[in-house]
């Protein structure tokens, strides 16, 4: 078994991991990132990189090159319902940098970081290496077992950072408690063929029972189609011709062209979605951050920006001392649940406003037999242009956004 060392492991690089990676590289910090896949070419992550993380790669210098790359650019939130459109929420009305989410493949937004990361001495990221499970020592964590392209290896490090997504393995195998709170829907992902004739622009259509979001991929659309927790055996049961027709009936300009892109139920992606968190994110030598900390819905597309949020807290928190060879194990521990606490606050807004949208505006909607009427709030958005930039806020930035600490100078 290969035995490697490094000052940081970080198992996952997705979002939250490939970002601190980045950031403790940028202090000095030797990181060693994990990614379990040969690279990050997967359909229906989340594209959705918020103005907050925008603001962030503005900080670190890095906009004007990230916005080089592919990408569209939306201004605002709008949803159609009942043949009527309201205008949820104007990203132009923030005072930030970027008034817009930009509308980016996560494999492209993925390949960035790596790339800015590796243009730093101490950052390697390791590709086609699963995390399997943790080295626990007299209860403290020293490193990480993975499997490798090559074998099993060993990874010693003074810090574990578990950021291998909802289904944790790091955070299974430290025993930390989950509280579930719940998520009475599941989500169908899919894509639709994008035509010259259709108007641009990502929205959301709501019809009697049914509600789905449409993301403009540019050249296709990303749809997100809303149903029932463990309501996709009684979709099959029905058979493909019957959702394709439901489908249809809520976006009828698609009808000419589902069955050519959607032949079979292999073409649509079941995502079962969870809303959960950690009592504790940490344990000695460990850290959770991102979605193996708290899970979110997929309501506002916020879960890649916490995510993002949560490796600033951490960076601007441990980067520092792990920067440091002073630095003690016992030091560094102490300093592991002031990421939590940093953190678990706009985690709980975040996560209590997503679970009351699931339960009190999706679920009475996915069980209605009644045309939908336009709500009271949404007709006040539609009159009052300048109350857009509420929901803006709280989709684009968000509860207590992170700033990037300037990289302390090298005596």
């Amino acid at each position: 078994m290969a035995t490697l060392h490094t000052r940081c492991c970080i198992a996952g690089g997705g979002p939250a991991g490939m970002m601190l990676g980045l950031l403790l590289a940028r202090a000095g910090v030797d990181v060693l990132v994990l990614e379990k896949h040969a690279d990050f070419l997967r359909d229906f992550r989340g594209d959705t990189v918020h103005p907050s993380t925008l603001e962030v790669l503005h900080e670190l210098g890095l906009l004007e090159d990230f916005l080089a790359r592919p990408h569209d650019k939306a201004y605002d939130i709008h949803v159609d319902i009942g043949g009527e459109r309201a205008h949820i929420a104007d990203f132009r009305r923030l005072k930030t940098r970027c008034g817009f989410i930009a509308m980016m493949p996560q494999w492209e937004f993925l390949d960035f970081l790596r790339d800015e990361g590796e243009r730093h001495a101490s950052f390697r990221a390791l590709l086609r290496t699963r995390a399997e499970g943790l080295i626990d020592e007299g209860g403290r964590v020293v490193g990480v077992r993975a499997a490798g392209s090559d074998g099993p290896l060993e990874i010693r490090a003074d810090l574990v950072v578990g950021a291998d997504g909802r289904h944790s393995t790091l955070r299974g195998a430290a025993g930390l408690p989950v509280r579930d709170l719940g998520a009475p829907i599941d989500v169908l992902w899919m894509r639709v063929t994008k035509l010259p004739t259709d108007v641009s622009g990502s929205g959301g259509r709501v019809g009697t029972g049914r509600f789905v979001a449409l993301i403009d991929r540019g050249s296709y659309w990303q749809c997100a189609f809303v149903i029932h927790k463990g309501g996709i055996e009684a979709i099959r049961a029905r058979g493909l011709p019957a959702f394709l027709a439901d489908f249809a009936a809520l976006v009828p300009r698609f009808a000419g062209r589902l069955a050519a892109d959607l032949p079979d139920w292999e073409a649509i992606k079941l995502l079962s979605v969870s809303v959960d968190r950690l009592e504790q994110w940490w344990k000695p030598g460990l850290l959770c951050i991102g979605d193996a900390a708290h899970a979110m819905s997929p309501i506002g597309g916020v879960g890649i920006n916490l995510a993002i949020q949560d490796a600033v807290a951490a960076g601007n928190i441990l980067g520092p001392a792990l920067a440091d060879p002073a630095c003690t194990p016992a030091a560094l521990d102490a300093l592991l649940p002031r990421v939590q606490q940093r953190r678990l606050f706009p985690t709980r807004v975040t996560q209590a406003v997503q679970v009351a949208a699931q339960n009190r505006l999706i679920n009475p909607l996915l069980d209605s037999t009644q045309a939908p009427r336009m709500p009271a709030a949404l007709k006040l958005l539609n009159r009052f242009p300048a109350l857009r930039a509420l929901p803006a806020y709280a989709v684009g930035i968000g509860a207590r956004p992170e700033h990037v600490l300037p990289a302390r100078k090298k005596s």
